[in-house]
């Protein structure tokens, strides 16, 4: 469900898509710069559209719902078979593992491959698009780390990054 664009459009007026012309105008952010430079340099983004704004929500929804990219990211570390993925992604039930499988299918990132063996072997592998995803999440995955090393190192506490 999409949830006012146009109310909203001030505060995702950055991330309007520009052409790499358009983006190599806009000065990089040094290291250190304060929240108004920061401020300034999205700003120099303009005004997202409605339809921009649209598919950027759907785009958010999709990879923010919940297991996909737990699911994705197994299929990228080497799970193939069913049983793989409910092994690697924890907590998750076989219903909505399945249910899961499908809907990435659907939409393009994940590819379902059916071996005629005895018993029928079915293989999920990430799609060119499923690796895209994934590696155009690493960056927010790099920003959560380091905000809730931040966070922790206010707070006093100190936390351990995964292994590998």
């Amino acid at each position: 469900m999409l949830h006012g664009c146009h109310e909203r459009a001030f505060q995702v007026s950055y991330l309007l898509v520009v052409s790499k012309s358009e983006r190599s105008n806009i000065p990089s952010p040094a290291p250190g710069d304060d929240l108004a430079a920061h401020r300034a340099r999205l700003e120099g983004l303009g005004h997202i559209d409605d339809e921009a704004c649209r598919r950027f929500q759907t785009t958010i929804e999709f990879a923010g719902r919940k297991w996909n990219g737990a699911i994705l990211l197994a299929g990228v570390r080497g799970a193939r078979r069913f049983s793989e993925y409910r092994a690697t992604v924890t907590g998750i039930s076989d219903r909505l593992l399945a249910a899961r499988l499908r809907e990435l299918e659907a939409e393009g990132m994940i590819e379902r491959h059916v071996k005629a063996t005895t018993p029928v072997t079915i293989a999920y592998t990430p799609s060119a698009a499923g690796l895209r995803l994934i590696e155009l999440l690493q960056p927010l995955v790099e920003w959560g780390l380091e905000s809730d090393e931040a966070g922790n190192a206010a707070a006093g506490h100190s936390i351990e990054r995964p292994a590998g």
